[in-house]
């Protein structure tokens, strides 16, 4: 399962396969990470520094953050993509076809100036996660989302 929990500054990654239940996180900030809560991380109860310090302690690399850089991404169902903006300009993309049995994301980039952010794999997990909670397969054609898938 993939995840991504954000607040107005920051962004959490979950990928569960990944986690091997080390429970630093809960440890480090259990105001932010309950495992008897769903959802089970709730960023609005712990500040940003006590957030990340404790994401950057996950042995597994199951949690990992990125700052937003005032870029919000959206899911676009009806468009087969999720979408990311800076204000009101589009600065990335990233798409995926609907075969018989789920998705495949073809397609994923970012405006070259927002590169290195995380903002593309903001965009994969947002497409990830939709499908999911679908209950929908998910694969992949694009080098970066295969990357991200086989993290």
């Amino acid at each position: 399962m993939h995840r991504l929990y954000e607040n107005n500054d920051i962004v959490i990654f979950w990928n569960s396969v990944k986690c091997y239940h080390a429970k630093r996180c809960v440890t480090g900030s259990p105001r932010t990470f309950d495992i008897n809560r769903k959802p089970w991380i709730d960023m609005s109860l712990a500040d940003n520094p006590e957030i990340w310090q404790t994401v950057s302690t996950c042995p597994s690399g199951a949690l990992t953050c990125v700052y937003k850089h005032d870029v919000d991404v959206r899911f676009d169902e009806t468009g087969h993509r999720s979408v990311a903006y800076a204000g009101d300009k589009q600065i990335g993309e990233c798409v995926f076809t609907v075969d018989g049995d789920g998705w495949t994301i073809v397609h994923t980039a970012v405006k070259q100036e927002f590169e290195g952010k995380g903002i593309a794999k903001r965009l994969v997990y947002k497409v990830i996660e939709s499908a999911e909670r679908a209950k929908v397969k998910i694969g992949a054609t694009c080098s970066y989302a295969l990357k991200v898938l086989s993290e």
